[in-house]
């Protein structure tokens, strides 16, 4: 009877539990969460800002296997997706897997056993047959480097992690940054702050989005009728491969979604000066297009003032603009986003003959599939290299993925090995056809989160979601090469 591998999951968010459940019911029975955080939730548990919610729907927000009826609108609030999490991680019990408080410092690769020992920050340390990374791309938070920002004499934070004990009423406010997550929160604290200050790089593409509450009668179909919240997915899954096609053909079908964009900002701008400011200076979906009825007319109100001069200094009073401005406030929150193409660093992976994946990665953060990095046995990644969604829901992807890794291990199992390995010249060829098929795109047409210090695309999966659900259902074996104690000399280097 072969061992039991022991597998470690890093990450208690939707991909290590995605990764979790379709382990343990195919059989892999000795598994490990590892969570940075108290809780499970990932992404949800840490952004509690007012206004948090999903920009995709619900039915497809959410995994295949545990479809709710009950949603109370089209994308969930924060606090419904985070209770989604918990209900799904208890009634398949993966919840009893996850170690909370535990922040991963290091996942080491032995030649020798052919295993992997995870250390924590604390100094404990598992050891394991194969590691899943699951800490996904929005994970660690961003707060540029402006001169004098020590200096400034009043509070603030990041909107990932956001301070309920302050009371915004009454106070001045700048909010640095206008991205998702600005765009959800501006519009629920400008009517209580005194003063709002929004500086904004760019400008950005909204698509219209009230999220109103289900009217009784939906919520009844939804609940009671068979087959209504099957085809609601399917038809969410047409509509949001709709927005990658509109991104994929800038010069087509991007027109289109430029001309609605645009006819639904100019009816919101009704301030010519702001719409001016707000106008976006580059090609609809090169840049994550926004999703809000509410964020434009909040900037039209009388006590928010929108700027886009760059910020030059912050002064112990405020914020000082590249012109000499100075913008006195009681607050500062960053919007200013997540190190998107760092993936889980800074935690340190060694793999095969003690070679870093920071030393893997020099050129860019590549994978095959997003999935697996040759050099670095029995380790995946979900929501790995060019894994991202620009139009579609990133659970269908994980889903995808996590059915992929299993199949791996399967592998490993039923031939007996110690480990897999992706042979190298496969994960090179299928990275150079991704790149290629980025050419002629909205997303090579600017400047993005998108790209890696070189300007590669390195978070964005270029094609459809059904494509990648294709390219990962079956594990082709030809494509990896299985290790054992014996065989170390087989590991690419």
């Amino acid at each position: 009877m072969p061992p039991v591998p022991r597998i470690v999951i890093i990450g208690a968010g939707f991909g290590g539990l995605a990764a979790a459940i379709e382990l343990e019911k195919h059989g892999f029975s000795d598994l490990t969460i590892l969570e940075r955080g108290p809780d499970l939730g990932g992404t949800w548990l840490y952004n509690g800002y007012p206004g948090a919610a999903c920009d995709v729907p619900s039915q497809l927000y959410s995994f295949s296997f545990a479809q709710r009826r009950d949603w109370t609108r089209l994308c969930s609030p924060r606090d419904e997706i985070l209770a989604y999490l918990h209900e799904v991680a208890r009634d398949l019990g993966v919840d009893r897997l996850v170690v909370a408080n535990t922040e991963v410092a290091s996942c080491t690769w032995d030649d020798e056993t052919c295993s992997w020992v995870v250390a924590s920050v604390d100094g404990r340390t598992w050891e394991a047959d194969a590691v899943v990374i699951a800490t996904g791309q929005l994970h660690r938070t961003t707060i540029p480097p402006i001169e004098g920002r020590e200096s400034f004499a009043g509070h603030s934070f990041h909107s990932a992690e956001w301070d309920h004990d302050y009371d915004l009423t009454g106070k001045r406010v700048a909010v640095v940054g206008t991205g998702a997550s600005a765009v959800q929160f501006i519009p629920e604290i400008a009517a209580r702050v005194e003063r709002l200050v929004v500086f904004q790089r760019t400008g950005n593409w909204f698509l219209p989005r009230k999220n109103r509450a289900y009217p009784r009668a939906v919520k009844a179909a939804v609940k009671h009728v068979p087959g209504v919240q099957a085809y609601r997915r399917r038809l969410m899954f047409g509509v949001t491969e709709g927005l990658t096609m509109l991104i994929r053909n800038p010069e087509t079908w991007g027109r289109l979604g430029r001309a609605y964009s645009a006819a639904f900002m100019r009816r919101q701008l009704k301030d010519p000066e702001i719409r001016r400011k707000a106008w976006p200076d580059y090609t609809f979906g090169c840049k994550r297009v926004l999703f809000s009825s509410y964020f434009l007319p909040a900037l039209q109100r009388p006590n928010v003032e929108l700027v886009t001069e760059a910020i030059a200094a912050f002064s112990p009073r405020g914020i000082i603009t590249a012109a000499g401005a100075e913008h006195a406030v009681d607050c500062v929150i960053w919007a200013t986003g997540f190190r998107t193409t760092e993936f889980m660093f800074p935690m340190e992976i060694v793999g095969a003959h003690g070679r870093t994946l920071h030393e893997a990665w020099a050129q860019g953060p590549r994978a095959h599939l997003g999935v697996a990095v040759p050099g670095f046995p029995s380790m995946f990644v979900m929501y790995g290299p060019n894994t991202n969604t620009s139009g579609g829901s990133i659970i269908v992807y994980l889903e995808a993925q996590a059915a992929y890794l299993r199949q791996a291990l399967q592998l490993v199992r039923d031939r007996g090995a110690a480990a897999i390995d992706v042979r190298a010249e496969v994960e090179a060829s299928s990275s150079r056809e991704l790149q290629a098929r980025f050419a002629g795109t909205a997303w090579t047409r600017c400047d993005s989160w998108y790209r890696d210090g070189e300007g590669r695309i390195v978070t964005n999966w270029p094609g459809y979601m059904r494509e990648y659900v294709d390219q990962t259902r079956v594990l082709d074996p030809t494509q990896y090469t299985l290790l054992s104690v014996p065989d170390r000399a087989s590991v690419a280097r």
